[in-house]
């Protein structure tokens, strides 16, 4: 298996022009699982961890740019995790500190998962994804990237670059549910916001649809929120949980949500 290491995303852009079956890894939380269980041999991998571009978070244009190689470790620490504090809290259930370490919020985009954790803090945050190629940069809604289980709109030609959300104007809270409290896929998960400026609370929630989905209510009619968020969903049977247990799951967290939020 060929390696390419680029220094830089100018040279990252060319190699993926060039090598468009290349796989893209940066943490390796999830491709080294692949390869490891041989559910995955590319003939080649884009190792992006000298690319400095993609690295850090930095305010932009009234939101905040994620760099892809963000590692959850970083988006536990202030001031980043004061900013978007649903990150936070959802970065520091992932794995442990050597998962913390390494996987990065553009692997989460990247592997596109139901049960991404980084997942529904950046959808309760308008994020858009910003994809690059040789051929130019374009973003799209993270709603629109994510287009099924492990399936997301990247061109085989284009990297996750970074991905742009909005800062927290309220409380935010994440929670999720695992066979155990710690170093666990989520069973189900929920990321709620009161946004202060539209007046609205949102609720986003992960392993309960083929992607994580999103509930809108103004703050003046959150009766029956909860039950609305646990209709919104789509879960299956899986070795995990059913379906049943994860709406009643997604209608707890919902309440419980919404009440830490508006004490």
């Amino acid at each position: 298996m060929e390696v390419l290491t680029p220094k830089s995303l100018d040279e990252a852009l060319r190699f993926k022009a060039e090598r468009p079956d290349a796989l893209s890894i940066q943490g390796g939380t999830d491709v080294m699982v692949d390869l490891n269980f041989d559910r995955a041999r590319p003939p080649a991998l884009l190792n992006l961890n000298e690319v400095g571009e993609l690295r850090g978070w930095s305010p932009e244009n009234g939101s905040i740019r994620l760099g892809a190689g963000l590692t959850f470790t970083e988006a536990m620490e202030a001031p980043l995790s004061d900013a978007l504090p649903a990150l936070a809290e959802a970065s520091r259930t992932v794995g442990g500190p050597q998962i913390r370490n390494r996987g990065t919020v553009g692997g989460n985009l990247g592997t596109a998962s139901p049960a991404g954790d980084a997942l529904p803090p950046l959808l309760i945050g308008d994020a858009v994804v910003v994809l690059a190629s040789v051929r130019g940069e374009r973003t799209l809604p993270l709603a629109e990237f994510l287009t099924g289980p492990k399936r997301n709109a990247l061109a085989n030609d284009e990297l996750i670059i970074a991905a742009r959300v909005r800062a927290a104007d309220g409380t935010q809270t994440f929670m999720k549910i695992g066979p155990r409290n710690a170093m666990v896929i989520s069973v189900v998960s929920l990321a709620l916001t009161v946004d202060r400026e539209r007046g609205e609370v949102r609720a986003a929630f992960g392993s309960a649809g083929p992607v994580p989905g999103l509930v809108t209510a103004p703050l003046a009619e959150l009766d029956g929120f909860p039950e609305r968020v646990s209709a919104a969903a789509s879960p299956i049977d899986d070795v995990r949980g059913t379906a049943a247990y994860r709406r009643h799951s997604l209608r707890v967290l919902a309440a419980r949500a919404v009440e830490r939020c508006l004490q």
